[in-house]
């Protein structure tokens, strides 16, 4: 009886079960979307948040990250109900950046969207691999 009468109160303490529930983020998988998006069509996207930004690094080149950028960019930043996405600064990111004609744009979501923040030495191998044309299948967990 005494448990009965215990999980039924913690039944009724208990708040909803709202969570958000995304795949593992993968530097092999967004490089493909990245690739494929089609920007012409992006009517059925969620809402949206310019932010000015400024990102300092390397772009890609043929054959490793070595061509020095520094460029003002718009983070485009997603919510997907109360949940919304956030860059940190002074952060390292691997970002696949859009450019469009008013500029670059980073694109943001709650489970990642195109950036990746603190990107590991085998993350920006795996996108090398996949600008060469080399396999670039995702990582299953």
């Amino acid at each position: 009886m005494i448990r009965a009468a215990l999980a039924g109160a913690l039944c009724l303490t208990a708040g909803p079960g709202l969570a958000l529930s995304c795949t593992p983020p993968d530097v092999a998988k967004t490089y493909a979307r990245a690739a494929k998006a089609d920007w012409q069509n992006q009517q059925a996207m969620p809402p949206h948040t310019p932010i000015a930004a400024r990102i300092t690094g390397q772009a890609l080149s043929p054959t490793r990250f070595d061509h020095p950028f520094e460029r003002d960019i718009t983070l485009d930043v997603q919510c997907f109900g109360p949940w919304c996405a956030g860059a940190v600064p002074e952060t390292d990111y691997l970002g696949f950046l859009e450019q469009r004609e008013t500029g670059y744009v980073l694109a943001l979501d709650p489970c990642g969207g195109m950036g990746f923040t603190n990107p590991t030495p085998e993350m920006l191998g795996r996108v090398k691999t996949c600008f060469q044309g080399g396999p670039c299948a995702p990582v299953t967990p």
